[in-house]
């Protein structure tokens, strides 16, 4: 193991002076173009190693080249990536341009606080970046950012999403995006980012193809990963590709840009896949396993299994309950359906025996001014017969009876119909009328 890492950073040292620079994609620790990550569980790599150009122009040809090593160590995770930026000088003057951009060193560290379920969220630094300029190593501090970042794990059919939501200073606030001459833009302290990567089922057994879409801050940024084997991916993508129109027109710190870069993992003995991971080792044949471990596993199934019966057994029967309960319910339903319809036709025939009472009444009234009594008197009885609690109708029948000179028959039809209407005044004034000896002979109840 010490062997390898003296390896790695002898590498590091020979190509620092070509290689990448800390806003080049791929360089932070994590599977995400140019964001931090937050990882669920624990990582299944011993480290992570490998390289990343940006291509900002191909004619003549300018770019940003970086290297990086990742590992994960007592809960942190650690990265160191050294490298140098593209030229920023006029664009129009790059294939004569002396320009050379220094050196970066960069070192990135953040450590998982919570983990639960498909949830987790990281605090870190990153871009603690060291320049290698003629008066020596210059810490950036505009490019040191604090960032706190939560992610979520889900299961989309075959495919696994992470989604990843953080807030971060100094390199996540908003960079130069128009300068024209001496002018330029000042950016804020700091910004906000989120992102997703797609774990696919392709080439799954070397991990799967991910897929990888963020906003880091200021732009759009768009890329794939590819396994070429478990250990080995190729990372593809485009930074910024709101800015390709401005491909060609300048330079400039925010520039869109195409991304190459080649990755390589040592995992460790027992791993769990994880976006742009591959898959877990497999134990070799030759592994012992313990026969006491296999009985107490198999007791457990067959615990596990019989418990499962039995919760079956009892969703069997909850069910048929429910199912019971619910024909019930659907024959009280309809019983309540049956006694609406029953008090829909009550209705509709009390409605209909109260216009044709109205209508015996109205021909008892053409009776009365015709001087026919008894056929008004007949056509009141059947209004009677019709709706017995009639008001009118009783007193209509006192005014009949008063005209045939009955006033016992006419006072006691009259009560009935205050007794039926305690408001009808009219009758209550015939009443007191009669009291006072003062009715006449030719008074009719017509309403």
């Amino acid at each position: 193991m010490l062997k390898l890492i003296r390896y790695i950073i002898a590498i590091t040292i020979i190509i620092n002076s070509s290689y990448s620079a800390t806003r080049i994609a791929y360089l932070r620790p994590g599977p995400m173009m140019k964001i931090p990550f937050s990882m669920i569980g624990t990582s299944p790599y011993l480290f992570t190693a490998g390289f990343g150009t940006e291509f900002h122009n191909l004619a003549p040809i300018n770019t940003a080249k970086g290297f990086y090593y990742n590992m994960q160590a007592g809960g942190w995770l650690l990265g160191f990536s050294t490298g140098s930026a593209g030229d920023t000088t006029n664009i129009a003057n790059l294939d004569v341009s002396t320009y050379r951009a220094p050196v970066e060193f960069g070192f990135h560290l953040q450590r998982q606080l919570y983990s639960k379920d498909n949830i987790s969220f990281s605090l870190g630094l990153q871009d603690i970046v060291f320049e290698n300029k003629t008066s020596g190593l210059n810490l950036d501090p505009n490019e040191l950012s604090f960032f706190g970042v939560i992610s979520s794990e889900q299961m989309i059919r075959d495919f696994k999403v992470n989604t990843f939501l953080g807030f971060g200073t100094g390199g996540f606030g908003a960079i130069d995006t128009i300068e024209v001459d001496s002018l330029k833009t000042s950016g804020t302290s700091a910004g906000v980012f989120m992102g997703l990567i797609f774990n696919t089922p392709y080439l799954d057994k070397w991990g799967g193809i991910d897929i990888v879409g963020e906003f880091d801050g200021n732009g759009i940024n768009v890329g794939l990963r590819i396994p070429l084997t478990s250990d080995y991916r190729l990372n593809l993508g485009f930074t910024h590709i709101e800015k390709l129109p401005n491909w060609k027109d300048r330079y400039w710190e925010g520039h869109a840009a195409f991304t190459l870069g080649f990755e390589i993992s040592a995992a460790r003995s027992s791993g769990v896949k994880i976006p742009g991971g591959g898959p877990s080792p497999n134990l070799l044949p030759n592994d012992k396993i313990s026969q006491s471990n296999v009985d107490t596993t198999l007791m457990i199934a067959d615990y596990a299994v019989n418990t499962l019966r039995d919760s079956m057994g009892m969703m069997n029967n909850e069910m048929r309950n429910l199912m019971i309960r619910l024909a019930a319910m659907e024959q009280h339903s309809k019983f309540l359906e049956d006694s609406l319809k029953a008090v829909k036709l009550n209705n509709n025939v009390s409605e209909q025996k109260m216009n044709d009472a109205m209508r015996h009444l109205s021909r008892s009234l053409r009776y009365f001014y015709a001087g026919n009594y008894r056929s008004s008197l007949q056509e009141v009885e059947s209004a009677l017969e019709l709706n017995p609690n009639l008001a009118l109708a009783y007193a209509r029948r006192g005014s009949i009876y008063y005209k045939l000179g009955d006033v016992q028959r006419a006072t006691i039809n009259w009560n009935l119909a205050l007794r039926m209407d305690p408001e009808y005044d009219d009758v209550r004034n015939v009443l007191k009328a009669l009291h006072e000896n003062r009715l006449k002979s030719t008074t009719m109840i017509e309403e």
